[in-house]
């Protein structure tokens, strides 16, 4: 218990307050901390600066060159595989196995010398006993085919000339309409309609409609023509009377009538007939023909 203050009962509840791993160290704020303190403090990794590839030793990363086989004496491969050899053969119990006889060799074709058992029966070339061969039966003989088409000659098919039969007038109308007669004798009631079968959506008559046509409509009753409109005073017509104008008779003009004639074509040098100038005139061409010859 603390000489002053409250116990550790009261202030955590505990018997006694254990003791802490940071005592005496110094406080570091957790604002603007380096992430890692110690790559900003004494030296860091100072490269020696890029080296270029030459002749020189200062171009590689040995400081002297380093040769793989340094100290390594020559070595004869077919000396080696011969001390191999010797090796092995020193392994065998006994000497090689030689056959009692040596190899045999064909002395041609057709020839069995050499081989273990000799010839066998199934590679004989000759010819197994057969028995006799005996044809069979000829075939079926028959006439040979008679000359002509067929059509207007006699006696030319398999069987007998075909006797003439005559047709009658029509015969497959006649036909046809016995087995239509006979197709509605056997049928039995009108066709079968359902009434549920789906219909298009557009019908094939735009103008036809199952619903039944509104009553016709009563023309309107005609008005009567009302008589056009006529003035008390109708206006007065123009005439020799002169009884539409304003004034009653026009002011009598006292002008003679004079016939103006025209004067003649004068000729003088005052008053001389124009004349375009010329134009440009032709000359004759000479035509395509012409110069590709001479050329």
């Amino acid at each position: 218990m603390p000489a002053e203050g409250k116990s550790d009962m009261e202030r955590i509840g505990l018997f006694s307050e254990m003791g802490y791993v940071t005592i005496g160290d110094k406080y570091v704020s957790r604002y603007m901390r380096p992430f890692n303190e110690a790559a900003s403090k004494n030296r860091q990794m100072l490269p020696g600066g890029t080296k270029t590839l030459s002749a020189l030793q200062a171009g590689y990363f040995e400081p002297q060159f380093v040769r793989i086989f340094d100290g390594e004496a020559y070595s004869n491969p077919v000396q080696l595989r011969r001390r191999y050899r010797l090796a092995e053969s020193k392994k065998n119990l006994g000497k090689a196995f030689l056959p009692s006889n040596g190899d045999k060799l064909p002395c041609g074709l057709g020839s069995y010398y050499g081989t273990i058992g000799g010839s066998y029966v199934y590679f004989s070339p000759q010819l197994k006993a057969k028995e006799r061969y005996i044809p069979p039966g000829k075939n079926f003989y028959t006439n040979p085919g008679k000359k002509g088409t067929g059509y207007g000659y006699a006696n030319l098919t398999i069987g007998e000339q075909y006797p003439h039969e005559p047709d009658g007038y029509e015969v497959d109308r006649i036909n046809a309409k016995k087995a239509q007669e006979e197709h509605k004798r056997l049928v039995k009631g009108g066709p079968f309609k359902l009434n549920l079968y789906p219909q298009e959506y557009f019908d094939m008559n735009p103008y036809f409609n199952d619903k039944p046509l509104p009553p016709l409509k009563k023309p309107a009753p005609e008005k009567p023509v009302v008589p056009p409109f006529k003035p008390s005073s109708p206006a007065k017509k123009s005439g020799g009377m002169k009884g539409g104008t304003f004034d009653p008779y026009p002011s009598h003009s006292a002008d003679p009538y004079v016939i103006k004639k025209s004067k003649a074509v004068a000729t003088n040098k005052e008053r001389q007939i124009f004349h375009p100038p010329p134009g440009p005139k032709s000359r004759p061409v000479r035509s395509m023909i012409t110069l590709n010859v001479t050329r």
